[in-house]
């Protein structure tokens, strides 16, 4: 089946959240370590002030993953943070290229610099998919604790626009 992409709706979050859910609940490949219930992941894609743009990519009519860019404080201005979540069991092959098509775009209309991604050191498919977007690593974030204490590093990662 075709793989789209548009706009997140509000009417995502539901299945948007059992896709980040299960991520977390699998570990080791996002900073959340706490679930999300559809309407906190709702209101931060879609209320927070924070958020340049959110995309969903659908399978049919299905939401299979989103994308989402903020800004963020400890970002100079004209720099965008983004985060990708999509399913893993199928995984959506070529959901991660389109969403990045989409963000992009939209972080060049929004007049951006570059992009930040933000990756723990241990999430091998996160530093492969960013990798193959461009992103170049810039600097490192060492022995962040996860709540739990264990140090994980965070890789910061560069895309100019």
């Amino acid at each position: 089946m075709n793989l789209s992409v548009r706009p997140f709706d509000p009417a995502d979050s539901d299945a948007l959240a059992t896709i980040l859910n299960d991520i977390i609940i699998a570990g080791g490949t996002t900073a959340y370590e706490t679930p999300f219930t559809p309407m906190q992941l709702r209101d931060k894609l879609h209320g927070s002030p924070t958020v340049l743009c959110c995309h969903t990519v659908l399978q049919g009519d299905v939401p299979v993953g989103y994308q989402v860019l903020n800004s963020h404080p400890r970002l100079p201005d004209g720099v965008g943070d983004i985060a990708s979540f999509t399913r893993r069991n199928p995984p959506a092959k070529g959901a991660g290229r389109l969403l990045f098509a989409a963000t992009q775009a939209r972080a060049r209309l929004l007049g951006l610099a570059w992009l930040n991604a933000t990756i723990r050191a241990d999430n091998v498919p996160g530093l492969s998919y960013y990798r193959k977007m461009g992103f170049v690593e810039y600097a490192r974030s060492e022995a962040v604790p996860l709540t739990d204490g264990t140090p994980v590093d965070r890789l910061h990662h560069r895309f100019d626009l």
